[in-house]
């Protein structure tokens, strides 16, 4: 079974990807456009733009999945290995700033309905007008709390000789890495092209990333491979089998959504 699938999953994965490549927009931003395009409505008013381009997420995910996947390179170079979930007063931390996420995204999600559907839902009130600062930095808050979740998770899953220290022990760990993020947050709110540029791709980087590692997780499980490697070298199907799952998953949401709506754009509100 091995020797088969050191075939077969590399020769999906170039399947996989040419398929990707076939029917995104054309050019790298088209390409990071249609990785957008499966995990975010996309809706232009609550994006920043490089000039007159919008972003290929909305402020919301281009803070979740730009804190996600930095979070992760940062943990894995600083904290290789680390496989204890946060301490508890960090998971505390990361559950309060999960709830700020799904309140201003509810309340975002209000005005939006109000904004679309003269007259819904009048009799409830938002509790404050909704804005890209605030989506971009409960986004960021969410997408660190994702981001050291998962890390832990897969490290648990993955390595044979375990280490359960948390890779966010104290408060000096999440401090320095909400100062990192705070400070990403904050050079992308300049929208200076310099920084939205570099950003469209590392948001995609993080959505990527995110998608790989947990379907390389499920690809461990199916293959009854969990605790069983002890470096990345060894685990290179299971990270490609995740890779290719994900790109897989992009894909076919990409073709329904763009059967069901006809464009690339953000999802038609009325």
């Amino acid at each position: 079974m091995q020797k088969i699938t050191r075939w077969i999953v590399p020769l999906a994965a170039l399947f996989a990807l040419g398929a990707f490549i076939y029917i995104s927009p054309p050019g790298l931003l088209g390409k990071a456009d249609a990785v957008g395009y499966a995990v975010c409505h996309r809706i232009s008013e609550r994006s920043f733009h490089i000039g007159a381009r919008q972003l290929p997420m909305c402020a919301r995910d281009t803070g979740t999945f730009t804190s996600a996947g930095i979070t992760l390179l940062l943990l894995a170079l600083f904290k290789p290995k680390r496989a204890g979930m946060p301490a508890k007063k960090i998971i505390f931390s990361l559950i309060a700033l999960f709830l700020f996420w799904a309140f201003d995204g509810s309340n975002s999600y209000l005005y939006l309905i109000k904004q679309t559907y003269e007259g819904a839902l009048s009799q409830i009130p938002n509790a404050y007008i909704p804005n890209n600062t605030l989506r971009l930095l409960t986004g960021t808050g969410m997408g660190m709390g994702m981001g050291t979740v998962l890390y832990a998770a897969f490290n648990q899953t993955a390595w044979k000789k375990l280490d359960m220290r948390p890779a966010l022990k104290e408060w000096r760990d999440l401090g320095i890495l909400v100062g990192i993020l705070f400070l990403i947050a904050l050079a992308i709110l300049s929208e200076s092209i310099i920084v939205l540029y570099p950003i469209a791709f590392i948001s995609v980087f993080g959505v990527l990333v995110l998608l790989s590692l947990i379907f390389s997780v499920v690809w461990m499980m199916i293959m009854r491979q969990e605790n069983s490697f002890t470096s990345l070298k060894e685990m290179w199907i299971a990270l490609t089998a995740g890779f290719t799952l994900a790109l897989i998953m992009l894909i076919v949401i990409d073709l329904l959504r763009f059967r069901m709506t006809g464009t690339w754009g953000a999802f038609p509100m009325s």
